[in-house]
Parts: C-alpha cells; structure tokens; sequence
C-alpha cells in the first residue's frame, strides 16, 4: 500500500495540536492493523487479519522464462517470453495453445496480468479529524457488513467527500496486496477450455468468446467467496480460427498486429549498450485492443450510470483505487469494473504479418510502433518476444513483462511439420 504524505496546511477548523494528536491515532491505528491485533476489536475484523497476512507473502522468486513452436498445419508460429522485471513478485501469466476444434486447427493465444491495487490518498487536516472518528466506528463495529455496503455504493449515495476518504482507507486496508496472481492463473487455466466448449465456438466465433469471457469471470467470483480476498486480472486474448483473426482484450495488456504497408516509420530506440539507433521500415503498426482506463468518457459514464465515481489518485481510478475500468474478478467494485471483453476481428492474409500481445510492463515504455520496429527483422518469434522483454527491461519498465509473438507464414514458406505446442 502507498500513501502520499500528509501535507499540513493551516485551517482555523484544527489547531496544531488537534491535528497532531489525530495523525498520532491515525498511525497507531494503522500499527495495529497491520500487525493482526484485533482480539480486543469485533469478530469480524478477521476478515481484515485475514486479508492483511495474505497481502503479505511474497511469491518465490522467478526468473525469465521463454519458449514457442509452431502450428501442427505450418500457418503460424509463436513465441513467448515473461520476466518479473524489478518486481519481487510475478502476477503474470500467459497461454500459448494449438488446439482442434471439429477439425479446425485453432490458435489460443493470451496475456493476463494479475492487478496490483495502489493507494495514493491525501486528506486535509480538516477532514482528517472526521475521518478518523468514521472509520473507527467502521472498525470497532460490523467491518464486513460496512465494506459491502460501500463495495456497493450504499455509503457513497450522497456524494460525500469524507465518505469517499473513509472508502479510500477501508479499502486500501482489506484488498491491498498479490491477490492478482491467484485471479490472473485462474482465468489463463480456464477461460480458453471454456471458449472451446462453446457450442458456438466456430459458428458464431465472438458471441462465444463474450459468453467464455463473461462465464469464466462468473465462475471465478464464486471460487473465491471463501476466500475474504479480492482479486483481479487484465487479459488480452488472440484467437486464430481458419482465415480469422479474433482479438479480445479486458484491463489494459494490449494487442497490436503489423501489417505490411508502403508507410515509412522511422524509429528510434536503444539496443543496450549501444547508444539510440534509428531505423526505417516499410510497415503498418495498428492497435487491435483498446486499454480499459476510467476517464474514457465511454468507460466514466459506463461507471457513473452503475452508481460508481472515478476520481483522480495518481492516476484516474474506479472508487479512487483500481486504474482499469474493465477487468476479471475485483469482486468489491464489481459491479462498476466489467468483464464484458471488446472484440476485434481480422482477417489473416497476405498482408498481416504478426502479432504482439503483451501487458502494460512492455507498454508503459514501447510504443506500437517501435514495438512493431523490433520484432519486424527477427523471424524466430521467441527472439523477438525475449527481445521486446529485454527492451522493456533496459527502458526501466516498473512491473511484471510479458510478450507473446505470433508470426502469420501463409507467403512465408510454412512447412507442414509438427512442433508440439
């Protein structure tokens, strides 16, 4: 959890004094919390001990990982690279499946990148002193019950900014930590076995995918009811079936393909330890997702019609805490933060010539078309993802890296061989 500082500005409302001593509380009240004492307090604040001992366990350490093959009928090919980066933990995952499907050989392809909650909260002194008296009450009382009533937008109906503090803090305490890994792996071990079993999965390809996408979100929510744990994942999917080309993204991992063109891009990036190099290339970097965020005016009405807010914290956030407005799980804002998946299509032909989906660790320091640039002049896709990771890696990319390459070989010579998948 992050918090900004409390800044002290001067109000006759509170005295230096009141101010102090309040602040004072405020940190032993989060010493206590932290520490799991609760036995003086209501029964249900094991909920929040709960939650707070599973924040704080740290996955084993993970180091980078790669990979990839090639379709049993020779059409595309594929590669894969993930690396925690600079973070201690790894909450993401991916999925690289050939599979068939009434004698169609399919393609399943996705990122999903568990997401991890930061708080950024700021109170003036004269809120402070209210919002303390509120949230002690929330505390020593029914703490579940008052979580799900704000969770619900209960607490919030009269737009009230110390409510809206008070959510910021309850919620940075209950839902704060690595639960992102557990909702990442569950949805990358079933949302494709789900899609493949839809009745309508080559009939009616994207009805398929909305309803796999839309299901595997329902069945999640109810394997974690035990659980006193929230948990989400972006996910960022490709499916390859005969001609088409199927992209469906929640959250912000995103999907961009190149096509060939007779557009020149010129691009500059650095190749460690090599100094900023520029190249040009004939190509077409085109996004097929879009990134899921709250101040998108279609997403901040979708929000504010459910009876949500979207307010800035660092960066624009649902209730002031999550910052994609589309994700799985994320039970407590889920009635605001959808799974419904968009969906592109594409047709595969002679001009696509591959696909990169990745999470935001790529994204928050490559752009389309320098990612695009890279992989062009690399022909092994695992190559190519390993190298997008690296890239991301010597930019100073913060998160968790995934990439996944797939290179379309209709006009390329694919041979019929089998690599297993």
């Amino acid at each position: 959890m992050r918090i900004r500082p409390f800044r002290y500005n001067p109000s006759p409302e509170i005295s230096v004094i009141e101010y102090a001593s309040t602040f004072c509380c405020f940190l032993i009240l989060i010493l206590v919390i932290t520490t799991g004492n609760f036995e003086c307090l209501s029964c249900n604040m094991g909920y929040l001990n709960s939650v707070l001992q599973s924040s704080s366990q740290v996955h084993a350490e993970y180091g980078p990982v790669s990979g990839g093959g090639l379709s049993q009928n020779g059409k595309f090919s594929y590669g894969y690279a993930s690396s925690p980066g600079k973070r201690s933990s790894m909450e993401d995952f991916y999925e690289t499946r050939i599979d068939g499907v009434d004698g169609e050989i399919v393609g399943l392809f996705g990122v999903f990148d568990g997401i991890f909650l930061y708080y950024f909260l700021y109170i003036s002194p004269s809120l402070l002193h209210t919002c303390m008296q509120i949230l002690i009450l929330v505390i020593c009382s029914n703490a579940v019950a008052v979580l799900e009533a704000i969770s619900h937008g209960l607490l919030l109906a009269q737009d009230s900014t110390v409510l809206k503090v008070v959510y910021l803090i309850f919620t940075s305490m209950a839902v704060s930590g690595h639960g992102g890994a557990r909702a990442a792996e569950y949805v990358k071990q079933n949302l494709f076995s789900n899609l493949i079993r839809h009745p309508k999965f080559i009939s009616d390809t994207k009805s398929a995918i909305a309803d796999a996408y839309n299901h595997t979100d329902s069945e999640f929510l109810k394997s974690e009811n035990n659980q006193n744990r929230d948990a989400g994942s972006t996910a960022s999917t490709a499916i390859l079936v005969g001609d088409r080309l199927l992209v469906a993204n929640v959250g912000d991992s995103r999907a961009v393909i190149c096509r060939g063109g007779n557009v020149n891009v010129l691009h500059s990036y650095v190749i460690a330890p090599s100094p900023v190099r520029s190249v040009g290339v004939n190509l077409s970097a085109f996004a097929v997702s879009r990134d899921h965020k709250p101040d998108q005016s279609d997403e901040r009405q979708r929000i504010e019609d459910a009876g949500g807010f979207v307010m800035w914290a660092g960066t624009w956030r649902v209730g002031g805490v999550l910052a994609v407005s589309r994700a799985f799980g994320d039970r407590l804002l889920k009635q605001y933060v959808v799974a419904d998946p968009e969906i592109q299509e594409e047709k595969i032909d002679s001009s696509l010539e591959f696909l990169i989906l990745a999470s935001d660790g790529l994204w928050d320091v490559v752009t389309n078309e320098e990612a695009v640039a890279m992989v062009k002049p690399i022909q092994d896709p695992e190559q190519a993802a390993k190298r997008l990771m690296q890239e991301a890696c010597q930019r100073g990319s913060a998160d968790n890296i995934t990439c996944v390459v797939v290179r379309f070989l209709a006009n390329q010579g694919g041979s019929s061989h089998t690599v297993p998948a």
